[in-house]
């Protein structure tokens, strides 16, 4: 069973954020990808099978992690994206479709040269699912162990889904460095409506985001990402159709680079795009499969 293993979010090998690509895995169960992914320690893995509906530019396509299979994720389908361009471009410039399990999503990819690519994915349609009461910034800013005047004064905390629902928490600059989660916040989140945060400095253009027990912290998150985007547009930080760079993995030693944008006004933001370089590392293959 072959793999590639690829950097995303980098144009440089061991920078930006890791992952490992199965090009054909349509032998493998469920039950297998995981203990793959787990066995390769890598923060997530995508796992590829043919879709015949799309012909040969589409893939149904799996997303694990170090605990589940995940709903959609951005860096995984950033860089499957690439790693089918290598395999099956014959343009400079690719389209592809990948079926996951919370939505289909489309991949535009570009070869930039030897073992380098640029990949563009189109999250769709933002959801803006609420927003906290003020009177729950002093609870809220403790997750992270920051204190209250450590949010931004003009950017509430709101929860947004690209895929994913995320609490987006606008903080002041410099508090992202004193940034972490001490416990376990999966509970308080789900009492918002959200799955993950997202800790976002709006100004320096910058963000965190960690496991939500705190032990791993995530080098760079395409699914935040694109939720950082459309509450940047949403609140005026951003031009519509305005690409910006977000960076994110200052903090674990690999500096990663994001481009971001959204189109529409308001709640009413139609189209979220997260992209970024894609670095190709190696090959390897796996001689005996779990069972």
């Amino acid at each position: 069973m072959f793999y590639h293993h690829v950097d995303v979010f980098t144009g440089l090998p061991y920078s930006g954020n890791s992952l490992t690509v199965f090009p054909d895995a349509a032998k493998l169960s469920g039950p297998q990808m995981q203990r793959i992914t787990q066995e390769l320690r890598h923060f997530e893995s995508i796992f590829l099978t043919p879709d015949k509906t799309s012909g040969n530019s589409g893939r149904q396509a799996r997303v694990f992690d170090l605990i589940e299979e995940l709903d959609f994720a951005g860096h995984p389908v950033i860089g499957a994206g690439c790693v089918l361009h290598a395999l099956h471009g014959a343009g400079e410039e690719e389209t592809w479709t990948l079926r996951l399990k919370a939505r289909t999503v489309e991949v535009t990819t570009r070869r930039l040269g030897t073992g380098r690519y640029a990949s563009v994915l189109d999250q769709g349609r933002a959801a803006f699912l609420g927003r906290p009461e003020p009177s729950d910034a002093k609870d809220l800013a403790s997750l992270f162990g920051l204190d209250a005047k450590d949010l931004d004064p003009d950017l509430s905390p709101e929860v947004v889904s690209t895929g994913l629902r995320y609490l987006v928490l606008p903080v002041r600059e410099g508090a992202l460095d004193r940034a972490r989660i001490a416990s376990d916040i999966s509970t308080r989140l789900a009492d918002l409506g959200a799955q993950f945060a997202y800790v976002l400095d709006a100004t320096a253009l910058e963000a965190r985001h960690w496991n939500n027990d705190g032990l791993t912290e995530d080098v760079a998150t395409g699914s935040g990402a694109g939720c950082a985007a459309a509450y940047l547009r949403r609140h005026g930080c951003i031009g519509d159709g305005e690409a910006v760079t977000l960076r994110q993995g200052r903090f674990t030693g690999r500096p990663s680079e994001m481009t971001i944008s959204a189109h529409g006004h308001g709640e009413d933001i139609h189209s979220v795009r997260v992209g970024g370089e894609v670095a190709f590392v190696g090959e390897g293959r796996l001689e005996v499969l779990p069972q």
